[in-house]
């Protein structure tokens, strides 16, 4: 089965820790980041979709940062 996630945070290197944390996982990068610049709160924030191939079958509870 193929797992989808999409990280998100403001622009600063938790977010990159965030998504190199996700490829040591064995997580693989779905298309490219995405950016938006967050008036509101005067951030840039990123998010980076990823993929993963596991054993098994789907279920809504399951706890897909820890797959």
């Amino acid at each position: 089965m193929k797992l989808y996630r999409f990280l998100t945070a403001d622009d600063t290197s938790a977010f990159c820790h965030k998504v190199t944390e996700a490829l040591s996982k064995g997580w693989v990068l779905y298309g490219d980041p995405q950016y938006t610049f967050d008036q509101a709160n005067g951030v840039l924030r990123c998010g980076q979709a990823v993929t993963k191939e596991v054993e098994g079958e789907y279920h809504p509870d399951m706890k897909l940062g820890q797959q």
